[in-house]
């Protein structure tokens, strides 16, 4: 076999990144390191796989018939390598996971510690945006995304719904009066959210309507919206997972339940589309997927 399994993986991580330096970055090797493997490959073959310009990189027609042999052994060999471990404990490696900042603080950072139990020689990497990203581009392995899925790149696994509260403090309510109908939310201070419009409209309707919120006072995301509420300054709208503490331990009310309709948000892990996903992925999303399994 004249081609290297580094030099296929250089070559198939640049076209997945877009570029050199981003396959450099991903496979945690210089750019001259990749780009020589990739003047090797080619070399090896006598064919151009890639066009380069300084802008961006492009496939021939050589390049997309190889690549997708590439794949094809890439994956049969990170499944021979899986199925040579003794047990799901020897699965080694990083997990690159993304999500909004609440839903690391509050579900998957109190997971962890027992996924690092029965998984010792996995390394977790939690990253925080509170906007839908590119995973290719942040070297993401898992990202969880919220309500419906439009990218067909993407695998994805339903991981729980989340009911969703209308809510404000007990210091707040003291102070400004507890709303008994839904337009009595109009004459309140209301928290939303300045990137994602879609979380401003409330599952509470006021004459036949679905209630599109004007918040007096925003924020870029749920974390930072609920600690305004717990601190007093208005009334909200969450989901079930970041107040539901609260809700218990009395920090929080849950206003008009009798009027908030049984509106539910899809959580799911979405990872890219590969014929081989390799086990320590799926095996987080897997456990994942159990413990959330009661909020289905």
């Amino acid at each position: 076999m004249k081609s290297t399994i580094e030099e296929l993986q250089a070559f198939t991580v640049i076209v997945d990144s877009g570029s050199i330096v981003k396959a450099a970055e991903r496979l945690d090797q210089t750019a001259s390191g990749i780009s020589r493997a990739l003047q090797r490959l080619e070399s090896k073959l006598n064919v151009t796989l890639l066009e380069r310009t300084t802008r961006k990189i492009k496939l021939t027609q050589e390049g997309q018939l190889f690549l997708a042999k590439a794949r094809q052994i890439l994956n049969a060999l990170a499944e021979a390598e899986d199925a040579l471990l003794k047990t799901d404990a020897d699965i080694s490696g990083l997990i690159r996971v993304d999500s909004a900042t609440p839903f690391v603080l509050h579900v998957i950072v109190p997971l962890i510690h027992e996924f690092m139990q029965k998984y010792p020689n996995i390394t977790i990497e939690l990253n925080n945006h509170d906007q839908v990203i590119d995973l290719l581009e942040h070297q993401t392995d898992v990202a969880i995304r919220f309500g419906e899925l439009n990218d067909s790149t993407l695998h994805a696994k339903l991981l729980c719904r989340s009911h969703l509260y209308i809510v404000a403090s007990p210091e707040y309510v003291a102070k400004k009066g507890l709303p008994q109908q839904p337009d009595d939310l109009l004459q309140h201070d209301l928290i939303g959210f300045s990137q994602v419009n879609h979380l401003n409209t409330w599952p509470i309707e006021i004459d036949g309507k679905a209630l599109t919120i004007q918040p007096k006072i925003k924020a870029s995301n749920g974390e930072t919206v609920r600690q305004l509420a717990l601190s007093g300054v208005g009334v909200t709208c969450l989901s079930r997972f970041l107040v539901e503490q609260d809700l218990k331990e009395g920090r929080l009310i849950a206003l008009l339940p009798e009027h908030v309709l049984l509106h539910y948000q899809k959580i799911h892990a979405v990872y890219y589309l590969q014929e081989h996903l390799p086990k320590r992925i799926s095996l987080f999303i897997d456990y994942l997927a159990e413990k959330l399994k009661p909020y289905l």
